[in-house]
């Protein structure tokens, strides 16, 4: 049998994700970096997230807020900025350079030209203007360390200048500069996102200068992401691959090529995996539970997701838009949802109970345990609210 004809079945991928995404009991990491690492990027859109995608996935959760805060704010080992789809991650600061250029660039220049488009629309000042503002806005963040858009705005008055967006249309609105500005020079990898203003649930955040990252050719940038990201979830088929970075197929059979991906069969069609990973892979040797967060990175890896999530759970755990809800997870596959309570207890139910005994249910009662343990008096609401979580929340 050739290489190209070998098999991965769902047994084999749910034991790669056991292992590979920290979430069977022998494999949880000792650091907040130590699951970026293995995961790529965190999703960040909702700043719980990654809190929480951290703490499922730490052998001691106790330490998720202190150690995930230092790696963020302190160490700056970890970043939050945007990434694939446009969307907010967290991402090993090593990455930075690899994610703008195989990703940011493209989107900063359709965000700067939509923004003097809007502008313009408005009769509002023009693109040498903007660029005055810009690199005032730069200097002020640079004397600040961290500061906010209304902070930015008192020492950059002309970040308070309003214009009208899409006049005449049933979406009409007023934006202030510094809110389209400041998300212009996030994709474009000259801010990144600061501390938040209250605690780590908090959406309200300070901006800060981005860290210094050499500047790398798009094609090679796609590569170098495209091995990390398949090292670490492969294997994958194009339609996952497109999905996740957003590129085009062309940019992403291109990075296939470049990093000599090997082809495997799935239950999907074809896959791949990096070169050198076709061994075969065994799974724990414990089974083993989970309780991950609206957005986990696991839970919305691939687009094609029969393999982990059953396709008649979907309408309890994801909302219209497509974002998935908080999961239980058990022995690689999505069983049911869990939610926390106004005083706190962290409630789950399972949907799927095929297989699913007592030494299950004792797992996922443990996981919940722990979970409620770390939380202590903090409450989470998740950003994007699914049928079954908002159920179970009551």
């Amino acid at each position: 049998m050739g290489d190209a004809e070998r098999y991965i079945g769902v047994a084999e991928r749910r034991a790669r994700l056991a292992s590979r995404h920290r979430l069977a009991g022998a494999a949880r990491a000792g650091s907040p970096e130590e699951v970026a690492g293995s995961l790529v990027a965190l999703h960040g859109t909702d700043p719980a997230t990654v809190y929480l995608a951290v703490g499922a996935r730490l052998a001691d959760p106790a330490k998720t807020v202190a150690e995930t805060g230092r790696a963020l704010y302190e160490d700056r080992a970890l970043v939050r900025m945007h990434g694939m789809r446009h969307t907010v991650f967290v991402f090993p600061t090593d990455l930075t350079a690899v994610v703008h250029a195989s990703t940011g660039l493209a989107v900063a220049a359709r965000e700067r030209a939509a923004l003097l488009k809007d502008m313009a629309k408005s009769g509002a000042p023009d693109a040498a203007w903007l660029k005055e503002v810009e690199a005032s806005t730069l200097a002020a963040l640079a004397l600040r360390g961290q500061a906010t858009a209304a902070e930015l705005a008192e020492d950059e008055p002309r970040l308070r200048e309003q214009f009208v967006y899409a006049a005449g249309k049933s979406y009409e609105g007023l934006h202030t500069v510094s809110t389209r500005l400041l998300r212009v020079l996030g994709v474009e990898g000259k801010v990144v996102r600061g501390r938040p203003l209250g605690s780590w649930t908090s959406s309200q955040f300070r901006w800060a200068i981005a860290p210094a990252h050499p500047e790398l050719a798009p094609a090679e940038a796609q590569s170098a992401l495209l091995r990390r990201w398949l090292t670490a979830c492969g294997p994958a088929t194009e339609d996952d691959l497109k999905w996740w970075t957003g590129w085009r197929v062309t940019d992403v059979r291109r990075a296939l090529a470049a990093i000599g991906a090997r082809p495997v069969t799935l239950d999907e069609g074809t896959g791949y995996v990096v070169d050198g990973d076709l061994g075969p892979v065994a799974g724990p040797a414990e089974p083993w539970a989970a309780l991950l967060p609206g957005l986990d990175p696991t839970a919305m890896g691939w687009q094609q997701r029969d393999w982990y999530l059953a396709p008649e759970l979907r309408p309890a755990l994801f909302d219209r838009s497509g974002n998935v809800g908080p999961t239980v997870w058990w022995n690689g596959r999505v069983i049911g949802a869990w939610a926390q309570r106004p005083d706190g207890e962290v409630v789950w139910r399972l949907l799927d109970t095929d297989g699913v005994g007592r030494d299950a249910e004792a797992a996922i009662a443990a996981e919940a345990e722990r979970l409620q343990g770390w939380l202590g008096a903090t409450r989470v609401t998740p950003r994007f609210r699914t049928p079954l979580e908002k159920e179970l929340a009551r």
